[in-house]
């Protein structure tokens, strides 16, 4: 994958966020909620789908489309669209939480499992993280736990459709369980790494990890 792409420039969405989360915007103060509670705290629902970048859509057709998959692995490789087509093909129902404060139940995705890529590469021992890149220069990090949670996917299709552009088609990374921050749109890159390190908003004042139900929204003091 080419090194080319840069981090994007602070736009109005961009200093806005930074202002919350300098300002603890959103926070409730309660503690996680009980497991049968569905909704997070903080978190409202909404019936569809808010499309939120950093001011940039990039258009990456099918045929274009690259995912390097590097770093502490045994087995790195680059997938096209074909080669991902030739994976396990899985679907999965869930629950997305923005960090926003909207939620929105019941999404129902296609695409492979991570534990399924997981399998092609071998993280290392020494592996302890993941760096995601996107199309457009973002980023952002996950725990190699979270990564490999048996709900994260790399998903092609939403409610039997193929993942459109405003919402990181043709691929991007579904991480439920996470704040949606974490769930990189227009994918291109996974690293795995040795140490976490901070991505695009977890340098601009959001949490490392990013949970809902404990209200990880912003970086901790």
């Amino acid at each position: 994958m080419s090194d080319e792409m840069s981090e994007p420039e602070a736009t109005k969405l961009t200093e806005t966020k930074r202002k919350w989360a300098a300002e603890g915007r959103f926070l409730t103060g309660l503690i996680a909620r009980p497991q049968a509670e569905r909704l997070p705290p903080g978190q409202h629902l909404v019936k569809n789908w808010p499309v939120l970048d950093l001011g940039q859509q990039p258009d990456i057709s099918k045929e274009r489309w690259r995912l390097e998959v590097s770093g502490l692995v045994l087995h790195p490789l680059t997938l096209n669209w074909a080669t991902l087509q030739d994976l396990p093909q899985s679907t999965n129902l869930s629950d997305i939480h923005c960090v926003t404060t909207w939620s929105r139940y019941d999404n129902h995705w296609r695409g492979v499992k991570i534990r399924d890529l997981l399998d092609l590469v071998h993280p290392k021992d020494e592996a302890s993280a993941v760096m995601l890149t996107s199309y457009d220069g973002y980023t952002t990090n996950l725990p190699l736990a979270d990564f490999a949670s048996p709900e994260a996917m790399l998903v092609t299709e939403w409610e039997g459709q193929p993942l459109t552009p405003e919402h990181g088609g043709p691929v991007r990374l579904v991480v439920p369980h996470l704040y949606f921050w974490k769930s990189a749109k227009w994918l291109s890159r996974i690293a795995f790494i040795r140490e976490d390190q901070p991505g695009f908003w977890e340098r601009n004042g959001y949490h490392m990890r990013g949970d809902p139900w404990a209200e990880e929204r912003y970086a901790q003091d």
